[in-house]
């Protein structure tokens, strides 16, 4: 049986941390104080596949790495939560995970965002992790599907992460999901599925509630989920690219103070102190009487259900709330561990059902297949970034003219927490910062 010191210096020497949101190396998450581990196949956002296809294509891959996992940190239990509509995943994890002992299956609802991971938490063990705290506090970890496979691939075939799933959607010729180098552009990767289909593009980096607005030279890298195609008009992107300016004096003009925000945060239901009324009436009025309103801004979790979906008057709490912490964290405040107030009792009816957000964002013709296609996409060119990851960045081992070929070691583990960077493709270096390596193809 493989040790937790020896499992997290292969992970770490291979390069593997959250293959989605924030990044988070792997390593770190290994630890003998857990007793459970959570394979998040809940694929928390609508129009993204990417994680119950792997699943189902690869069932035999993770959940042998999750077993690996298990049984390195001593884990007693080891759960894989997937959604009941996925029938073709679960059959497969179904016909793979009788040879596994302390193993289960887990089926969550169809709401979102049933993969955040405190909720995640809380669906699967009935466990609450304290506001401020971490899953660990609790005895948990959770890992998303595709970084669990990248265990396999470096525990079982020795490879680095040097490529990405991304489930290229929206307004593109032909929805796919394919794997890229890291490092390639979105404009590249659209290509790769038949183009736009779209006079005037806008492209979303991962999931219609949490994802961002970013150019045509976005570059993927270790956390890319999804590129979705929107036109500039469309809904949601007139949303996430209003400014706070204007959201600001909106809320002042127009909030009715019903606390729909709050009655939906999924955080708040689960005795979280994320209250988004109280923060949007003292931020609009410029009441500072009680800080702590907006010092309980850093146990929300982003989600954007009340910016997206809660508020009747359209209003933005998220991205508000979002620049408050920002600032926060800017200047050195940390969030305090909190004992959590108990679990809303009406929980289980304000929870907001995936089909039924889809049509408020306008997203429900965009919800089709985007089969996955594991064979790599070649490259001309990447620019990888040094800084995929939450931590100190990598510093680069090679220099200008150096032939590279892929897998190869071509930046090393920062200080502290960080994770080295690998060649995405054969080729010759022609650029090195401390942002990213520039590679040419060969």
């Amino acid at each position: 049986m493989m040790v937790i010191e020896e499992l997290s210096q292969i992970v770490k020497e291979y390069g593997i941390c959250g293959a989605g949101g924030a990044g988070f190396p792997t390593y770190a998450k290994f630890s003998n104080k857990v007793d459970t581990i959570i394979l998040n196949c809940a694929e928390c956002e609508p129009l993204l596949k990417l994680h119950r296809q792997l699943l189902r294509d690869r069932a035999y891959e993770v959940l042998k790495a999750f077993s690996i996992i298990a049984e390195s940190i001593g884990a007693k239990e080891a759960i894989i939560v997937v959604k009941p509509s996925y029938k073709n995943t679960i059959a497969a994890v179904e016909a793979e995970i009788g040879a596994y002992k302390n193993m289960s299956l887990k089926l969550c609802k169809e709401v979102y965002p049933a993969g955040d991971e405190v909720v995640l938490i809380y669906e699967a063990t009935g466990r609450v992790v304290k506001p401020g705290g971490l899953p660990v506090d609790i005895g948990v970890a959770v890992f998303n599907v595709e970084t669990v496979y990248n265990v396999y691939e470096a525990v079982i075939n020795h490879r680095p992460v040097t490529s990405k799933l991304v489930s290229v959607v929206g307004e593109v010729k032909e929805p796919k999901t394919v794997r890229v180098p890291l490092g390639m552009t979105v404009k590249e990767v659209v290509e790769m599925v038949g183009g736009i289909t779209t006079k005037e593009p806008a492209y979303l980096m991962g999931g219609p509630m949490m994802g961002s607005v970013e150019s045509e030279q976005h570059l993927i890298t270790k956390t890319s989920n999804a590129i979705i195609v929107l036109p500039k008009d469309h809904y949601v992107i007139i949303r996430k690219e209003s400014k706070p300016s204007i959201d600001l004096k909106r809320a002042a003009a127009s909030c009715c103070h019903c606390e729909m925000c709050t009655d939906l945060c999924p955080r708040h239901l689960l005795g979280h102190p994320s209250n988004p009324h109280l923060f949007m009436r003292a931020a609009t009025c410029k009441d500072v009487q009680n800080p702590q309103i907006f010092l309980d801004t850093m146990y929300c979790c982003s989600c954007g259900l009340c910016s997206m979906y809660a508020c009747g008057q359209g209003l933005s709490p998220a991205s508000l709330i979002t620049l408050y912490k920002q600032g926060l964290r800017q200047n050195g405040v940390k969030p305090q561990v909190l004992e959590p107030a108990p679990v809303e009792p009406s929980r289980q009816y304000q929870q907001i059902p995936v089909e039924r957000l889809m049509k408020r964002l306008c997203l429900t013709h965009y919800n089709v297949p985007a089969p996955l296609f594991e064979e790599l996409q070649r490259a001309k060119r990447v620019k990888v970034k040094l800084s995929q990851h939450v931590g100190a960045p990598a510093v680069s081992v090679v220099s200008v003219g150096d032939k590279v070929v892929t897998g190869q070691l071509i930046a090393k583990s920062g200080d502290g927490l960080s994770l080295p960077v690998h060649a995405s493709i054969d080729g010759t270096v022609l650029e090195v910062n401390n942002q990213f390596i520039m590679i040419d193809a060969v």
